[in-house]
This record gives C-alpha cells, structure tokens and sequence, in this order.
C-alpha cells in the first residue's frame, strides 16, 4: 500500500485572520459554540463578519467541555433545521468536536433518509492551542462515561482561522493542559507506525515549538509571538497526527479522562513519560525505532543522545522539567484519587485503552497487562 499524505484545509494565521471570514461564501451559517465564546464577544465578533460576507447565522451554544451524546443530539437537531450550508466552529476542542460530530451524524441521517444535499463549507476557529481539531478528521466524543473517537475525512474542517487574539483570555491552568496535548500529539506522530518525511518534519517543529514558547505563554498569556508560535504548533501537530494517528499515550489518557473526569491534555501529561519509556523499552530489550526516533528529537532539541538510549532518557527529562516548571502533578495520587479505587479501576481502563482507535499506530503494540502497569507506574 502507498503511503500518503493529505491536507485538506486552506489555513488563515496569525493576529486579526479572523477578519478572513469576510471572504467566506454562502448564504446561511450555523455556528457551534459556548457561552465563553459568547460572553468574550468573539461569537458576536464571527457574527458580525459573516454579516459583512451577506451569510445570516443560527447559533447553538450548547457546548460544554467532554462532549456527550445529548449534546451532540440537540445540536443536531438544530443544524438540520436551519438548513445551513456554512458550519462555523468557534471555541476549544469541544466545540470544534462537537460541531464535527453534528456533520458525522447529520450525514448519516442524511444517507439513511435518502436526502442528497451539498457538505456545508466547515470552518473551524480554535480558542485553545491544543487539540489541532481545526485541520483532523478526528473527533472525540463522551458515551456512557467512555470517550469515543469518531476518525473520517468528511469531517475534516475546509478552513482553519487561526487568530491568536481568540486565545488571549485563556486560564493559565488551560494553558498548560492544551499545551502539553500539542507536545503529546507531536511526539506520538512522529514515532507512530505510519510516520513520514512529511509528518516527521511538522512533529519535529511543533516540538521545537512548544519547548521554545509554552514556558513563555504559561508566565504570559499576553506575549503576542509565544501565543502565535504554540498556536502554529498546535495545528501543525494537528496535521501530522491526522495523517499518522496517534499511539497509547492517547488510548491510556481517554480511559482515564472519562472514568475520572480529568481534563485531557493534564490526563496526556501523567502519562507522557511512562509511555515514552515504554516505546523506546529502555527498561528491557529497546525498540530500536521507537528509541531511535526519540533520539533523533533529542538531539533536535540539542539535548546530548549519543546512543539510543542517552537521548531517550534526556527527552524524557526534558519532558519531566517542563512539566515542572508548568506545575502540572508528578503522578496520579496528587489529584486526590483514591488508591484502592484507582486500583480496581485498572483493568477496565487498560481494557478500553487497548480497543482505542490510536492504539493500532503506536510504535510498540501492549498487551493489556503493559497498559495495567504503566498506569500502576503513575499512580
């Protein structure tokens, strides 16, 4: 099979671009959103400039973090009435999320009734730096207290609005966790199984990226070039793991963010080290392409990595400090989760993380009881 790599969406960047949605063409938007969007005057602002572009717009902000299934429903239901043929996302990774689980599941009734209509023109608006949503066809979704992974190019956004001014008014503590979500996506798409040239060499500058510029937007969020520069990264981790998936970093993250209800960029960074230990196997025998991949980002970072495992084990403390110095928890225990619960909890969350859609493309493949133990390991 050939490999290949897509880019779907035309991306707009940098301070004021979402002035871009002047240039939009349709008749009629349906916006998905949230009250924060709402209260900050960026839906107002969005509104304002699909005005100018002669599109009216219906809004639904019924949004909230961890997207279900009734939200989704009721989200749906007013997307097919308002007819739309722009769908707009403005807001975090929820809100992108949740729009592209509308369109999923419109065009399933859509398909199932008969009816042929034209995709809508997608236009995605991030007001975090952290899940990329704006250029993958990934969409992740809660059902019955597990998270869901909606993966189909249709869902893909047409056009990214990257506008760094959207994020100016991010809570620190957000900051942190949709910063290290980016770092996270980096580094499993650049060891996943179906990593390119092309993959490797937007992973390997978010990277740069984000150890450059997320200890800087963490002490300021008004620093103009950092918020540019861990946007930028955000969605070119985006469009390298939309095209290479993801790996168990993510698969371990999802099952515990849904069983415990923690954020999921902070639920990625309790993992992050363990699993790259993990892939690389510098507790055992080392996988050589895991550890060697490491290795190379080490020495990107200009961090010393004359063998395999030398580099490895530096990223990982490179790793480590920055969690650090963000003030994110050395391990599970310091979010207050009981033992004994944590304990009997493993086995379901190891099972669910192992039936991830990202499980597949990690560079080393687990069994059950390796996922068991990397979550003992970070307790």
């Amino acid at each position: 099979m050939e490999d290949k790599f897509s880019l779907k969406s035309k991306v707009y960047f940098n301070k004021n671009s979402l002035q871009s949605l002047k240039q939009i063409k349709g008749s009629h938007a349906f916006i998905v959103s949230d009250s924060i969007m709402e209260t900050l005057g960026y839906l107002q602002k969005t509104t304002d400039y699909l005005k100018e572009a002669g599109i009216i717009s219906s809004v639904f902000t019924g949004v909230h973090p961890d997207p279900d299934i009734k939200v989704i429903e009721e989200g749906l239901k007013s997307y097919l009435k308002s007819s739309a043929d722009v769908l707009v996302a403005i807001g975090g990774g929820s809100a992108i999320d949740t729009a592209k689980a509308i369109l999923y599941f419109a065009q399933m009734y859509e398909v199932s009734s008969g009816i042929t209509k034209n995709k809508p023109l997608f236009v995605a608006i991030p007001s975090t730096s952290g899940t990329g949503s704006e250029v993958t066809d990934f969409s992740v979704i809660t059902y019955q207290d597990e998270k869901i992974c909606i993966v189909d190019d249709f869902i893909a956004p047409d056009i990214a609005i990257l506008d760094s001014t959207c994020i100016q008014h991010v809570p620190q503590r957000v900051i942190v966790d949709t910063g290290i979500d980016v770092l996270v996506h980096a580094l499993e798409a650049y060891v996943s199984i179906k990593a390119t040239d092309f993959t490797d060499a937007l992973a390997e500058k978010a990277i740069k990226l984000i150890f450059e510029n997320l200890e800087k937007l963490y002490k300021d969020v008004k620093d103009p070039d950092a918020r540019d520069r861990v946007q930028n990264a955000s969605c070119m981790a985006g469009m390298a793991f939309t095209n290479t998936g993801l790996g168990i970093n993510h698969s371990l993250a999802h099952a515990f963010g849904a069983k415990y209800h923690v954020s999921h960029g902070r639920s990625n960074a309790l993992f992050i080290s363990a699993v790259i230990e993990h892939n690389a196997g510098i507790s055992g025998s080392t996988n050589d392409y895991a550890a060697e991949r490491y290795a190379k980002l080490a020495a990107i970072l200009q961090l010393p990595a004359r063998t395999f495992r030398e580099g490895t084990v530096n990223l990982i403390l490179a790793v480590n400090r920055l969690k650090k110095t963000l003030g994110i928890e050395d391990n599970i225990q310091a979010l207050g989760i009981d033992q004994s619960e944590y304990i009997n909890s493993l086995a379901q969350m190891a099972e669910t993380a192992m039936l991830d859609r990202c499980t597949p493309t990690n560079p080393r493949q687990p069994s059950t009881d390796d996922l068991i133990h990397i979550y003992k390991r970070c307790y």
